[in-house]
């Protein structure tokens, strides 16, 4: 209790009049008791920290944090660029706020996030903020869109690796050659080792085609070609992790993720309606894999991408030539028995859930039928040329 602490002071002396009087006797020009006392406590208490050391300063700060949230003064100085990344929750860009110096404490900024009902609109990406303001501050200047580095690029669904490498050098100057570099380690730039296994038998070739994913980015300042591609994979991964792709495949399918993973990129570069994206997985499944006679995809997509692959122009079904549909140097041949080495695209979320949650059917042939790009599917080859007379007749081949 307070009453038992001795703080140098005197019973209070009544006067003549009943005045009270504290600390003090008489105003003569001398110390009276109570004042020496008050020096001599105040100096015991100094030399008592003194003789604690910094540990009473440091206990003291802490529980002056615990009752009062340390949080800085104003709108802040200087200017600074922070990062908030996708999926970042509010203790993140707190953590990521504080480790810029922008705010003073990540408790700071959530209890002001949480006062401000538009809080929930804070998107990712990179933000001109200053060093040093108050968590309130930074959370409008967050809201403010002046404040937002817009430097966005929408990577298409189904582009090649090398399609993507271009876009993103006209994007960002940085030269091509340097994205070819960073993807020769797919590994490096954050795709799991288990992804590069298969369960059919054939040689893995690891490749970081099909784990670009398509999205639009945020290119931050002073971006590498290695930290864009990492950004790239990075959200693959985060898409491929909701879905619980590799588990689902494995399970349902039968498959490895990679061999879905080829699956996906195939459906993403034939199907020409994205309700047939399942269904051309599935016709993809059984020529690789059941009872199509010569367990060949038969698919002149997988020889335009060897075309592009070795520099030379794709070509239309009707161009390709007999010694391009069956080249024995090309590795993704249409008559290659099995699946082929690797996707031959970068799929969207709807091709990966086309290959992992294919319908059920035994088909074997496809052909586009109309002008939106819808296909009829058939189980044999004389229902295929029933479905290809329909094409002629709607002009389509």
């Amino acid at each position: 209790m307070i009453d038992d602490l001795d703080l140098g002071f005197d019973e209070p002396e009544r006067g003549e009049k009943g005045r009270h009087r504290r600390g003090f006797r008489k105003r003569n020009g001398k110390s009276g008791g109570g004042r020496g006392k008050t020096f001599l406590a105040l100096l015991m208490a100094l030399l008592l920290l003194g003789s604690i050391g910094g540990g009473a300063f440091y206990g003291f700060d802490r529980i002056q944090n615990y009752f009062v949230t340390p949080d800085y003064d104003g709108a802040g100085t200087g200017e600074i660029t922070v990062e908030i990344k996708n999926g970042a929750l509010l203790a993140d860009m707190a953590d990521a706020l504080v480790a810029a110096d922008v705010v003073k404490s990540q408790k700071a900024f959530v209890e002001a996030a949480e006062a401000n009902s538009r809080s929930k609109n804070i998107q990712p990406g990179t933000y001109k903020l200053r060093k040093q303001m108050s968590a309130a501050n930074a959370v409008t200047a967050m809201l403010d869109l002046k404040n937002k580095i817009v430097n966005g690029l929408t990577i298409p669904e189904g582009r090649t690796a090398k399609n993507i490498y271009k876009l993103l050098s006209d994007k960002t100057k940085i030269p091509v050659k340097n994205f070819e570099t960073a993807a020769k380690d797919p590994e490096a730039l954050g795709v799991p080792s288990w992804w590069f296994k298969r369960d059919d038998g054939k040689k893995v070739v690891k490749s970081v085609e099909g784990f670009l994913f398509p999205d639009t980015y945020e290119i931050p300042p002073k971006s590498t070609a290695e930290s864009i591609l990492k950004l790239m994979v990075d959200r693959f991964l985060s898409v491929t992790g909701e879905m619980k792709f590799a588990d689902r495949v494995q399970e349902e399918r039968k498959v490895s993720p990679y061999e879905a993973l080829i699956v996906a990129s195939l459906a993403q570069a034939e199907a020409g309606n994205k309700d047939d994206l399942g269904k051309v997985a599935r016709v993809a499944y059984n020529r690789a894999y059941g009872e199509f006679p010569c367990n060949c995809l038969e698919m002149d997509v997988t020889v335009n991408y060897y075309l592009e692959s070795i520099g030379k122009p794709t070509k239309s079904s009707k161009q390709m030539t007999a010694a391009e549909l069956d080249d024995p140097k090309n590795p993704y041949n249409r008559k290659l028995r099995g699946m082929i080495p690797t996707p031959i695209n970068n799929p969207g979320k709807e091709a990966l859930e086309g290959a992992m949650a294919t319908p059920p059917g035994k088909w074997l042939y496809f052909v586009a039928i109309d002008k939106q790009g819808h296909s009829e599917f058939a189980e044999t080859y004389e229902q295929h040329q029933r479905n290809e007379a329909k094409a002629r007749e709607a002009g389509i081949i």
